[in-house]
């Protein structure tokens, strides 16, 4: 691919490590009917334009490109602009690539302290922050993450920081219906929600975090019998997710399964796609 132009106000980076997520698996699979070049985890150096102050630092960057005239954007809402472009998603070449792009508001300077291997995890690690600026969370909170992959391991230890007493929920788990206060639906699958539906207690929370190719169908009944709050949760805010980091309170690195040159991103698709598999990282150059 030839490398790509950085417009006024837009920064070019040299990707350094990028992440493949599930959202890249649904990808493939039909979602958002995407063709181009997928990936939106990312730490990357910037080196463009001439005369940015960004030049040389180290960065990772929020993915959504919003038009910042909308009502949504004059409102702070970016994420949700209805002219947004989305990194490696929506309309604007992705991650998974030695060259990337994005303006300058979007990015984040990586701190010293934090390795390549920790900082690529700092959008999902953001996603699963985000829970906090959407939920009261505290240590009387009883929490059960549904989910045991990538994004459900991030969301509990986000929770466990914040103070609540988190259960672990995996496909064949026995947790006990109608027990908590907050259930967080990151299974990646269709099938979550129901049994999400089975483990909120009345007048619980269920924060649903999966997206995926295949709608989800579901009775929805037990919603309203037990007044259950459904909260869609998407990206968040990267300040606390680098926080976290920063202070070592969040081994995201655990989570590494394998990491593969770029020229074999095919093959490292194949093996994140894999049952059961972690993170599976793309190394730009060495």
């Amino acid at each position: 691919m030839p490398r790509p132009r950085a417009g006024p106000g837009v920064a070019l980076v040299r990707v350094l490590v990028s992440g493949i997520c599930n959202t890249d698996l649904e990808l493939r699979r039909g979602y958002h009917r995407f063709s181009g070049i997928p990936g939106h985890e990312f730490v990357g150096r910037v080196e463009g334009p001439e005369g940015s102050p960004w030049i040389g630092k180290r960065v990772v960057g929020e993915i959504n490109l919003a038009c910042g005239r909308c009502t949504e954007c004059r409102r702070g809402l970016g994420r949700h602009c209805a002219r947004r472009r989305v990194l490696g998603i929506l309309r604007h070449p992705g991650a998974h690539a030695e060259y990337l792009t994005l303006p300058e508001e979007n990015l984040h300077g990586v701190p010293d302290t934090v390795p390549d291997e920790q900082a690529v995890f700092t959008e999902p690690l953001a996603a699963a922050c985000e829970i906090l600026d959407q939920v009261e969370v505290d240590r009387g909170t009883r929490a059960a993450v549904l989910g045991a992959g990538k994004l459900g391991i991030l969301c509990a230890a986000v929770l466990e920081n914040a103070g609540a007493a988190v259960t672990m929920v995996g496909r064949r788990s026995r947790a006990r219906a109608r027990s908590f206060d907050l259930v967080v639906e990151a299974t990646g699958s269709p099938l979550g929600m129901p049994r999400a539906l089975t483990l909120a207690r009345p007048r619980g929370t269920i924060v649903w975090k999966s997206t995926y190719h295949s709608p989800a169908r579901f009775d929805a009944a037990p919603l309203v019998v037990n007044e259950i709050t459904v909260v869609g949760s998407r990206c968040g805010r990267f300040e606390p997710a680098l926080d976290l980091l920063a202070r070592r309170k969040v081994d995201a690195a655990r989570l590494i399964d394998a990491e593969f040159p770029l020229a074999r991103a095919v093959a490292a698709l194949a093996a994140a796609a894999r049952p059961g598999a972690r993170k599976v990282l793309l190394r730009s150059r060495p």
